[in-house]
């Protein structure tokens, strides 16, 4: 199947697009970015026509010719069943219900309590300060980490990457978490097996090239 004229619809410091975005560089498929800006400024997401496209009106989505795939692990296992490349998934059951507990770690986890639907609601209904939801933030991230660090230090199947030597749909989730904790000003020192991986993962082409910094629609200057 060819991946022509495929379209990711993303918002430059969204986790969930940042992880398509190295699933498809990963793969090495080409694809266009159409920028849907879910800053609480502007709220793209809620316009008709994206609204139309995902009804959870949410980042990203994925168009593939007439296909229509939404949630980011959704798309990753998609790219993996649709597409030649390099592997997104590990070679073995065992290795793939790792690789998979720790993507879900933290997709299911950790970044729901601390996106931006979520930080506006606490704004909202509970007229929470920003310092109490910056505080709200760091302490899921970090109890999340703190998790992720015990499940991967001294892991046998922990290798230059979550699972082995390969990146994998664990990284794939791992890299855009660091991203949101270094945003929050967490440090990265108590959790030294996390900081390797998401530094081992970044000096990768494919996961350079999705950075939030590197996208058409990120800030200039």
């Amino acid at each position: 199947m060819s991946a022509e004229g495929m379209k990711l619809f993303s918002y430059w410091r969204s986790s969930a697009a940042y992880r398509v975005r190295i699933a498809l560089n990963l793969k090495g498929l080409p694809y266009e970015v159409v920028p849907v800006n879910i800053a609480p400024a502007t709220g793209a997401q809620h316009m008709p026509g994206y609204h139309a496209l995902n009804p959870q009106r949410m980042v990203p989505v994925l168009v593939d010719g007439e296909r229509v795939i939404r949630q980011s692990l959704a798309i990753v296992e998609y790219l993996e069943e649709t597409y030649a490349g390099a592997r997104l998934l590990p070679a073995t059951a065992r290795e793939r219900a790792r690789a998979r507990s720790l993507a879900l770690l933290v997709a299911c986890d950790i970044h729901p309590l601390n996106n931006v639907r979520v930080l506006q609601w606490l704004e909202a209904e509970f007229n929470a300060p920003q310092v109490e939801r910056e505080r709200w933030v760091r302490h899921w991230i970090g109890a999340g980490l703190a998790a992720l660090e015990e499940l991967l230090a001294g892991n046998p199947s922990t290798g230059d990457f979550c699972e082995g030597d390969t990146p994998s749909i664990a990284d794939i989730c791992v890299v855009p978490q660091c991203y949101n904790a270094l945003r929050f000003a967490i440090d990265l020192a108590p959790f030294p097996t996390v900081r390797r991986i998401y530094q081992t993962c970044l000096a990768v082409p494919a996961f350079d090239r999705a950075r939030p910094e590197n996208q058409p629609d990120a800030p200039r200057g």
